[in-house]
């Protein structure tokens, strides 16, 4: 019934060189193809990650505080479409080379949101649960506002427009968890757990010395949250549990080695290059996230043109009503105005509203992140259930909706058991967060959102 890797390669080799190979030739061939694969996503993951670190350092050099990754991510799209137009064939090796990486990016993608929802319980000490409850009914009520506002807006735009839905570009799926992954993580965790215990510096600092266990945790969490049965999935999401999984491993070493919940919390995130924690590498990621939207964006470049009207609107729309909405919600709840700066992108995807926040002075960087991805948990469980209650049939209203109210969780949560409203959800997934930053980049939007809340 099936051919193993193996014969497929002797049948290979012999057709070349006429010759029946050996199984030493065989298994060597296997060996070489297998090692130039991984060599291939290394590199590609690489590429991105240095273009991000070389952006930053010009922008930083500069003094720009447009953010680096975003404007990464419109020269990436802008040079596929021209050779798109002059070259097509380097286009497609273009995007060929760097499938590797987009593929670990997208499989990995809810993990690089969860270090501030991790190092929340250091967050909130400082809220007020006044302020707590407040902020919970802009998230929820947000969310549902901003859905509806959005939904609304595209399915208007449709029917006025009346562009014909034609069949939309396959999307690759990332690759399920093996088990071999699993037992990986867990010897690392493990191992990294006891050497931490008796050897606390042993990497030189204690946050060094953490590091591979939190990380450990971490991942086995969102792999084992991602094996759990869709209906338990639907109430507790892989990020939720993933989160739960490193707070949970922090308690217990801070109990048993005696140092307290707080400081082992404290090495997830220094926010130092020299000496990172296990946030740091997950947060790393971030930029390169931006960088590959214009991948996303390209692969879908004829949906885009086709329906322009209903997805830019719907967008614009979105991106305006989430910030000012907020704004307005926070004066009249007569949220602190610090927190209200905080909570502003609270529809954008984490990568991109770190950079809008760090436009505004007084921010929380933590609390922004955390609220993020708060409202993508929300839009995650709740998201299918709300457009199917609100009866939005259109997959280009449910999949700009989605995505542009609860960013990638949502989108995720969509796709999954839609997959013909994943290139909408993946187009306003980055069109959000662009319009976004790019709207907070300008003077005048953000006086007027600061006077606003006052």
């Amino acid at each position: 019934m099936g051919t193993s890797t193996e014969q497929l390669s002797a049948k290979l080799v012999e057709s070349e060189t006429g010759d029946t190979p050996t199984v030493t030739q065989t298994q060597c061939h296997s060996f070489f193809q297998c090692l130039i694969i991984q060599l291939h996503w290394i590199l590609s993951l690489a590429l991105l990650l240095l273009i991000d670190a070389l952006l930053k350092k010009v922008f930083e050099a500069a003094s720009i505080e447009f953010p680096s990754a975003l404007f990464g991510m419109f020269c990436i799209f802008v040079v596929l479409v021209l050779l798109d137009f002059t070259v097509p064939s380097i286009a497609l090796a273009f995007m060929n080379f760097f499938d590797p990486g987009l593929i670990f990016i997208h499989r990995w993608l809810p993990l690089f949101y969860v270090p501030y929802l991790v190092v929340l319980p250091l967050s909130v000490k400082e809220i007020p649960p006044s302020a707590a409850i407040k902020i919970a009914l802009i998230i929820v009520g947000g969310w549902l506002a901003t859905l509806c506002v959005t939904a609304y807006t595209a399915l208007a735009v449709r029917k006025a427009v009346k562009t014909e839905l034609l069949d939309v570009e396959p999307v690759e799926k990332p690759p399920p968890f093996s088990s071999v992954e699993i037992w990986a993580w867990t010897g690392v965790f493990l191992i990294s757990f006891v050497a931490s215990l008796f050897f606390p510096t042993a990497l030189g600092t204690r946050a060094r010395t953490c590091l591979p266990f939190l990380l450990a945790s971490t991942v086995l969490g969102y792999i084992v949250g991602s094996k759990l049965p869709s209906y338990v999935k639907n109430i507790v999401h892989p990020i939720l549990f993933c989160t739960v999984s490193a707070i949970l491993t922090a308690f217990v070493f801070g109990y048993i080695s005696k140092t307290g919940l707080d400081p082992v919390l404290g090495y997830y995130i220094t926010k130092s290059s020299s000496n990172p924690g296990a946030g740091d590498i997950l947060l790393g990621f971030l930029g390169s996230v931006v960088l590959s939207f214009a991948f996303s964006m390209f692969t879908q470049r004829k949906l885009m043109r086709r329906h322009a009207a209903e997805i830019f609107t719907s967008v614009i729309v979105s991106s305006i009503f989430s910030l000012y909405s907020t704004a307005l919600v926070g004066r009249l709840v007569a949220l602190e105005p610090s927190l209200t700066v905080s909570i502003l992108p609270r529809c954008i995807t984490v990568a991109l509203a770190l950079s809008i926040v760090s436009l505004f002075e007084g921010a929380n960087a933590s609390i922004t992140a955390a609220i993020v991805v708060l409202t993508g948990l929300v839009g995650a469980n709740f998201v299918e259930s709300t457009l199917n209650k609100l009866r939005f049939r259109d997959p280009i209203a449910r999949g700009i909706a989605a995505a542009s109210s609860a960013h990638g969780l949502g989108t995720a949560a969509l796709s999954a058991k839609e997959p013909e409203a994943l290139p909408f959800c993946a187009i306003a997934y980055a069109l959000n967060g662009i319009f976004g930053t790019v709207l907070c980049s300008i003077p005048a939007v953000r006086e007027s959102l600061l006077a606003i809340i006052g």
